[in-house]
């Protein structure tokens, strides 16, 4: 009974919990000095309050259980992107035979880097002990996302005592960064046009006349090109897929330096631009790799596949900003990975000096540099002067302030 006891306390707050057993103290005096069957009744009714508050908080919402199930409008929530949100719903055992009013459910959300959420609603539970709990969360941003314990908070009938238990429910998803459907790159038609020994050996972009089937209209698509089969027996617009002369792989290069970025919004825009283009390589077939420069250096090989370009999304997710030191020395470590003749793309918030240096780098390995300079969205604008020395160089450059802009300058309305 003493162990009862003491869990009871553990639960209820020891200063109600005192004051309770004071007043029990007081009748069982009454009882023994006064005596009559008032005294008793009096005594009898606090014991069995007593009784039913400690009952209350040994079981009951001490013990309560749950199961969590995850939706999102998409039909995998594992695959959700940034900016979309998921449906949670909580259903909830509560075992015990005595009421309860009501209970207070509080959850809390918490992402990979630290952020947290807390989400708190009330319902009441069945006769049986049964409810269920629905909620939506806020719009996600890119990540690794966990539900910790789950706390139930309930009162007595008489809202005297307050109980509370803990469960844990399983809830992980993941939230893949946002991107852009970008339907062409300069990079592959502009190269031949670009003075140099290492372009004048690199093919440009072009396609066959073979047929490799079909794919979704795309604005700006010659009328010949319309496959008119396709379009009749789907009701929606679709183009002939021709296959493409072979082209160098490419690799991206995406700057995790923590000092290089001037708030966390520029970096989310750089993972987006970097998962928006390797996008753009697996529809076009093109070998396109990545190279992470955060914390560790983390490179991927050129692949066409889209396991492999999961597999680059699903690193991409963890991403921190969480690199230091200059960009060469941190490249050099993994430098066997580097394909000859490649495309070097690096996306990176930086100028001047370390990105020439990592420009001088990639040529001195035989590839083809370009630079992506990520400008803060919420900074003046003005990176002319920069692309201008690049140009001068030979190399081509891109400035992007929003993730909207990506698929014009890319096409060529802005590009160098």
């Amino acid at each position: 009974m003493k162990n009862y006891l003491s869990g009871a306390a553990a639960v209820i707050q020891p200063r109600k919990f005192a004051g309770i057993l004071a007043i029990w103290a007081v009748t069982l005096l009454y009882v023994l000095f006064q005596g009559g069957k008032t005294s008793f009744m009096l005594f009898i009714m606090v014991s069995v309050l007593i009784l039913y508050l400690v009952i209350g908080a040994l079981g009951g919402v001490r013990r309560a259980k749950g199961t969590r199930s995850l939706y999102s409008e998409q039909e995998k929530p594992e695959l959700l992107y940034a900016g979309g949100y998921l449906r949670v719903k909580l259903n909830i055992t509560i075992p015990g035979f005595l009421p309860l009013p009501y209970v207070v459910v509080r959850e809390i959300l918490k992402r990979h880097n630290g952020e947290s959420w807390v989400f708190e609603e009330s319902l009441v539970p069945s006769l049986r002990g049964q409810g269920e709990l629905l909620f939506q969360t806020p719009a996600l941003e890119r990540g690794s996302y966990t539900f910790e314990n789950t706390d139930i908070i309930a009162e007595d009938i008489f809202g005297l005592v307050e109980h509370k238990g803990t469960f844990k429910a399983e809830g992980q998803f993941r939230v893949l960064p946002r991107a852009v459907f970008v339907p062409r790159w300069h990079l592959y038609e502009r190269r031949s046009r670009l003075a140099g020994l290492q372009t004048s050996l690199l093919h440009s972009r072009r396609e066959t006349t073979q047929i490799n089937g079909v794919r979704d209209y795309i604005y700006g698509d010659r009328l010949t090109r319309i496959h008119w089969n396709a379009t009749a027996k789907t009701g929606e617009w679709k183009s002939k897929e021709f296959e493409h002369e072979s082209v160098p792989k490419t690799i991206l290069v995406l700057d995790g330096s923590y000092m290089a970025y001037g708030s966390s919004s520029q970096f989310e825009l750089a993972v987006s631009i970097t998962a928006s283009l390797l996008g753009f390589g697996i529809r076009d077939r093109i070998g396109i790799g990545l190279c992470c420069l955060d914390r560790t250096t983390k490179v991927f090989s050129p692949a066409e596949s889209a396991a492999e370009r999961q597999k680059m999304i699903q690193y991409l997710i963890d991403i921190n900003a969480e690199g230091r030191g200059p960009l060469v020395p941190r490249l050099e470590k993994g430098h066997r990975m580097f394909p000859k003749g490649a495309y070097f793309v690096l996306i990176s918030p930086q100028s001047g000096q370390p990105v020439l240096d990592v420009m001088r780098w990639a040529e001195s390995r035989g590839m083809t540099p370009s630079h992506i300079q990520v400008r803060n969205p919420a900074g003046k604008a003005g990176s002319g002067e920069w692309l201008d020395v690049l140009k001068s160089r030979g190399v081509t450059g891109y400035s992007i302030s929003s993730l909207q802009e990506l698929p014009a300058i890319l096409g060529g309305d802005t590009t160098v």
